[in-house]
């Protein structure tokens, strides 16, 4: 493995959304990597072995973050893309269901020449060798489990924070060229993102500063959800994978959430109302997840509904690209068939 000062070969290829781009194999992966598997302090991790030797194309780039871990806003992320359709399976880490897209460094990619893209792929690669017991080794963290017994994860969603420590301002319009520029985001898209961001900056700053009658909607941000419950209900639909649903409309999902805008301590994200009122088929429930604050393997006891091509479009989040599944509680859908 490789020490953290030392160069890496191909670190930085600029790559844009849509170009395709293969795996490196196991050996050059580990080569980049330090003691703790990491290559600035992004994990590379077990899930990912299986896609050595692979192509894709690059789907966005990963240029910045929203923090999920503590809510502190938008951070940098250096040298590292979303390549199409490939999700964390979770695999190794107790079969964690959050789906979450994987980060994959430049330095751990090669470009595929535009002439060799439509010849037959590599190889396929070996099984996974001695690479495996290391890297399965580094999802584990030690102690600070509420018990001796008690496993903590590490993966690339814990450590989010340690590899884009750079905190991106508001203000800072230099991301929001990048995110067009970079085909990450629509002209439209991220003039709507940018105004419905400077929109609940004013709503914060109305809620801490302003007499109510100067606020709007009392200060509420955008898109208004208001939930009033003090209980919330608990509908079983037992939903499997592949029915097809309706998502509630807001107002109908609004009317099931508490005044912290949560159905049974699951919150109702501004995110998902771009979904409200349409068609999806079920892709699973899910019943455990890595907690990202804290590494534990947490058993939902009410599992949750995750829907396919139902992601995180970021407009309500600056335009962010992680492009993750929310998680969708069975009251906010309804059966269709």
């Amino acid at each position: 493995m490789q020490s953290e000062s030392e160069a890496v070969p191909g670190h930085v290829l600029n790559l844009r959304v849509g170009e395709v781009v293969e795996v490196r194999s196991e050996a050059e992966i580990l080569a980049t990597l330090d003691e703790l598997a990491e290559l600035e302090s992004l994990p590379f991790m077990p899930e990912m072995l299986q896609f050595c030797g692979r192509r894709f194309r690059v789907d966005r780039l990963a240029v910045k973050l929203c923090d999920t871990i503590s809510s502190t806003g938008m951070y940098r992320m250096r040298n590292a893309v979303h390549l199409a359709g490939v999700r964390c399976d979770g695999q190794a880490h107790g079969g964690c269901q959050a789906g979450c897209l994987v980060y994959w460094k430049e330095a751990w990619l090669k470009r595929v020449p535009e002439a060799a893209r439509e010849q037959a792929g590599p190889t396929a690669q070996p099984p996974p060798g001695p690479m495996l017991t290391t890297l399965t080794a580094a999802t584990r963290k030690g102690g600070g489990g509420a018990s001796p017994d008690e496993e903590l994860f590490s993966c690339q969603a814990t450590e989010l924070l340690r590899a884009a420590p750079t905190p991106v301002p508001p203000w800072d319009v230099r991301q929001y060229v990048l995110d067009v520029r970079s085909g990450n985001a629509g002209l439209v898209a991220t003039i709507r993102a940018v105004a419905i961001g400077m929109f609940n900056e004013y709503q914060d700053f109305s809620r801490s500063f302003l007499p109510r009658p100067l606020r709007i909607r009392g200060g509420v941000r955008l898109p208004f959800i208001d939930g009033r419950l003090e209980k919330t209900p608990d509908d079983a639909l037992d939903l499997q994978p592949g029915e097809l649903v309706r998502i509630k409309s807001k107002d109908e999902i609004v009317r099931t959430l508490d005044v912290n805008n949560s159905n049974r301590g699951l919150t109702f994200d501004p995110e998902m109302r771009w979904y409200c009122g349409k068609e999806a088929r079920v892709l699973r429930r899910v019943e455990r997840i890595v907690d990202e604050r804290t590494g534990r393997l947490l058993r939902l006891k009410r599992p949750c509904i995750v829907l396919e091509d139902v992601t995180c479009r970021g407009e309500y989040h600056r335009c962010c690209p992680r492009a993750d599944y929310p998680f969708w509680r069975e009251s906010w859908l309804e059966r269709i068939g």
